[in-house]
């Protein structure tokens, strides 16, 4: 993992509702995550999307022990990132906080019933798409998530565009959409974020997806800091 450079990060996040890190994973790690799909032991379940509404192609949720270094990524991620979601809840107003270490909010998590892991790995091939969503899986939501691209834009697939939506009171919807190299990764809000107007900080609603995959095929790796329930 690269140096991360987080104040960059984190006015990114503030300004535009999002931020790149560049290279997080190298290219024999992206490879190696994205040849594990097909390994059914490191995963709870799959989801074909297309069976519930949320577009085409599929994800897979990994298992607790997660794979040692996407546990490592997951919990070195987490302590930046509690920082801004802390300044965010300042912000909003909102009195709860996140603990330091990722450990002490997982506990939070399956106290609350919230047990099952829900880092996963997507998979999708020709004519494949994410609809706008949320992932929300219980009382407790992290309010940050990361995606990384495991695949090489124009080389192993075209299209695929990862694409957030944000929805401003008595406003038409923004759309953004983040260009991403082979082991960039985009840090999002996973539900709201707070954004500051004339009169004010207010609330707006984030959704994200995927646009259709042209041709190829595009693997991410999703790390949500919130545990299922």
């Amino acid at each position: 993992m690269t140096a991360i450079d987080w104040d960059r990060a984190g006015a990114d996040l503030d300004a535009f509702g999002c931020a790149v890190l560049p290279a997080l994973l190298d290219p024999d790690q992206c490879a190696a995550y994205a040849a594990g799909y097909t390994d059914d032991a490191r995963f709870r379940s799959r989801v074909v999307m297309e069976r519930h509404g949320f577009g085409r192609g599929e994800y897979r949720y990994y298992a607790y022990p997660l794979p040692p270094g996407l546990a490592s990524l997951r919990t070195a991620l987490y302590p930046p990132l509690a920082r801004i979601a802390n300044r965010w809840q300042a912000a909003l107003g909102l009195d709860e906080r996140y603990p330091d270490a990722h450990a002490d909010y997982l506990a939070r998590c399956h106290a609350a019933g919230q047990l099952r892991p829900t880092p996963l790995l997507l998979q999708y091939g020709p004519g494949d798409y994410n609809c706008l969503h949320q992932d929300l899986y219980g009382d407790h939501v992290f309010p940050l998530q990361v995606a990384v691209l495991l695949a090489r834009p124009g080389v192993d697939f075209s299209g695929g565009e990862f694409v957030l939506t944000e929805q401003r009171p008595r406003m038409q919807s923004r759309a953004e959409v983040v260009p991403l190299g082979q082991g960039d990764a985009v840090v999002f809000p996973v539900h709201t974020r707070p954004v500051n107007g004339t009169r004010g900080i207010y609330r707006v609603n984030m959704r994200h997806g995927v646009s259709r995959v042209r041709s190829g095929h595009r693997h991410t790796l999703g790390i949500i800091f919130h545990d299922a329930a």
